[in-house]
């Protein structure tokens, strides 16, 4: 399973023939932007195998850090070195931190990491690996530094990721540019995201860190960072376009003279040259981008669309629109059509109606409609009040679960469910249960027993939450508990082809005319992105395979509780009425397991439901400034196909 998920774009900056200095107007740090991380990172590899084979004498000395970004360069580097493209046995590597204190065995610390991802598949010398010690004693740690910093000085290349605040390494904020190898105390923010890595308990993650400085990363002679996803969008804008400050460690490195930075498309999303185009150089004018420009325009002048003069376009920088498109007047009058004819009260279409303007057809009616939900509360808090206003429309509205969700329930909801049930007279497993629980190993999967468990208090809420608002839970609610999930841990198994057959075999079945899918890339964890990725090769593959009914199936992309879809994309907003809002809030409230006490909130410590009703209620507040009807609330949802 090789295909990646991109989302679709019309128009934009045309790249060809455009000198780099332009392409590059904005950045402090050139930054390359690739599809998705793969090949990007196929590109980083190529620098780096090039440069080892450069190399004739000497060992060439390269500086490596792991975590979850650097996974698809590792991959491609043991491949090539699989295929005799490239040998490690003159390359010394200089991995940048490690948790303190740490065991290298530990399979939680980065010396396990690295080796398990790289190191142990190529044919590096062990003499030439160098690896931040977690086990020196405390009265030895200073002087340690000192030697290891020595060894991390001036390498030929360093290639790092950047965290979602701008950390290198453990380089945090506050950290400047004299520093050098050294402990650092890890902040609260810092341990609850690297608690992923100890079955999520804070009090087993290490307060403490060995870390190369930023003084000693800059020794580099080159260096190359990393950032894949939107979560790392602002973390990529302000390194790549922001000032040199502590509180963004990587954005010191912008006085290198030898740096560059990889991207996808989703964490480069916020700089200019994404966001506004126009400002960087010439563009391909599609009636999408133009709506593009006009939202971003009126959100720069504080205007509505109607009142957007000729010398507003001028004065920010879109003189090429009105020349190479229309006046003013016509661009604006489009565009406000255009956004207007967005909003519709019938997700699944009006019958009866005329539709040439609608997002949806109005036949055929009722419509099958399918819901996929990378976990299972999902659907209600993405698209809530359109799943409600499906289902009271009268069509045959279907969800499917893709993940068990198991690994998101903490242990005390699960000895919590044991209690009730003996209360309530059933057999008395809590003790049986709670050995089970701390039998858990950190780094180790969870009991499959466990899991479970948790699995079928996540289905028992998911099928409370539609059950709230009329959905049969027996014949609609499908539980598809994809295999690729169920690693027991945090990090995940591949998807395969039998995580692909089996939502093939429900779209045979039900023969949907409408298709939702998550198009929010922004989850921590991925998992949006492979469920989605699983649902579209299934689609491709039913079309391959003959299907003439799947050809008139379209796929609406919908965004979950991190982020929302820019208004200039947006092909279909719906409505929401303040009932509709209370009423998608209260099947929110169903999933218990994750309200108050959400296992991976990120930095964002409110609930998904108020997560979810600031975007909805945000989006319609956008509309409302651009000229259009005020409402409670929105949700947009992108057109795939």
């Amino acid at each position: 399973m090789s295909k990646h998920f991109t989302l679709p774009y019309e128009g934009g900056l045309i790249n060809k023939n455009l000198p780099a200095g332009i392409l590059h107007t904005y950045e402090k740090i050139w930054t390359h932007v690739y599809p998705d991380a793969d090949p990007a990172s196929f590109a980083i590899a190529d620098i780096i195998v090039d440069a080892i084979n450069a190399r004739k004498d000497g060992l060439f000395r390269l500086g490596l850090t792991t975590g979850s970004t650097p996974n698809a360069l590792y991959n491609e580097l043991t491949r090539r070195y699989q295929e005799g493209k490239v040998s490690f046995r003159n390359v010394e590597v200089v991995s940048i931190d490690e948790y303190y204190p740490s065991s290298a065995s530990g399979a939680q610390s980065r010396n396990h990491r690295i080796h398990e991802a790289l190191l142990d598949k190529v044919d590096i010398l062990q003499e030439n690996i160098h690896i931040p010690d977690g086990t020196v004693p405390p009265e030895q740690l200073g002087n340690y530094c000192i030697q290891f910093d020595t060894i991390a000085r001036n390498l030929d290349l360093l290639v790092i990721g950047v965290g979602e605040k701008g950390q290198v390494g453990f380089n945090e904020a506050g950290a400047n540019e004299k520093t050098r190898t050294r402990t650092v105390r890890l902040s609260y923010n810092s341990r609850k995201r690297q608690s992923s890595n100890f079955n999520r308990d804070i009090m087993a993650t290490p307060d403490k860190a060995i870390t190369v400085g930023i003084g000693t990363m800059l020794s580099a002679k080159k260096i190359i960072l990393m950032a894949w996803g939107e979560d790392k969008a602002e973390a990529v804008k302000a390194i790549a376009e922001g000032p040199r400050i502590t509180d963004c460690p990587a954005s010191l490195l912008q006085v290198h003279d030898h740096i560059s930075f990889y991207v996808d498309e989703g964490a480069a999303s916020l700089l200019t040259r994404t966001v506004a185009p126009w400002l960087v150089g010439p563009c391909n004018w599609t009636p999408k981008f133009i709506r593009k420009a006009v939202v971003w325009l009126c959100e720069v002048t504080g205007k509505p669309i109607l009142k957007l003069t000729e010398k507003d376009y001028q004065n920010n920088g879109l003189s090429e629109l009105l020349e190479t498109v229309a006046k003013y007047d016509k661009i604006n009058i489009d565009v406000f059509n255009d956004l207007q004819h967005t909003i519709t009260g019938w997700p699944g279409g009006k019958p009866n109606a005329d539709d040439s303007t609608r997002p949806v057809s109005a036949t055929p009616y009722p419509k099958t409609v399918l819901i996929f939900s990378p976990h299972p509360d999902d659907d209600v808090i993405s698209m809530g009040g359109t799943f409600i206003r499906l289902v009271s429309q009268g069509h045959d509205v279907h969800v499917a679960y893709q993940t068990s969700g198991n690994v998101a329930v903490h242990d005390d909801v699960v000895l919590q469910h044991m209690d009730c049930a003996f209360q309530l007279g059933f057999a008395d497993k809590f003790d049986e249960v709670k050995k089970l629980v701390e039998s858990k190993r950190p780094g180790e999967p969870e009991p499959r027993a466990l899991l479970e468990m948790k699995g079928a208090i996540r289905r028992s809420e998911a099928r409370g939450a539609v059950r709230s608002f009329g959905l049969n839970d027996n014949t609609n609610a499908h539980f598809l508990n994809l295999p690729f999930y169920e690693s027991g841990g945090i990090k995940k198994n591949p998807r395969t082809q039998a995580d692909v057959d089996i939502i093939k075999d429900l779209i045979n079945k039900l023969k949907p005319h409408m298709i939702f899918m998550a198009g929010d890339l922004a989850d921590p964890h991925g998992t949006h992105r492979v469920c989605t990725e699983a649902a579209l090769e299934a689609m491709e593959q039913i079309k391959a395979e003959g299907a003439g009914w799947a050809r008139e199936t379209h796929v609406w992309l919908y965004r979950g509780a991190w982020m929302e879809w820019e208004l200039g994309r947006v092909d279909m907003a719906v409505p929401l009425s303040p009932d509709e809002v209370v009423m998608k809030r209260h099947a929110i409230f169903r999933h218990l397991s994750q309200k108050d006490i959400v296992p991976f909130p990120g930095e964002d410590p409110r609930e998904f439901w108020q997560r979810a009703e600031e975007r909805t209620s945000n989006t319609a507040k956008l509309y409302d400034h651009l000229g259009m009807a005020e409402y409670q609330a929105i949700e947009v949802f992108l057109k795939l196909y």
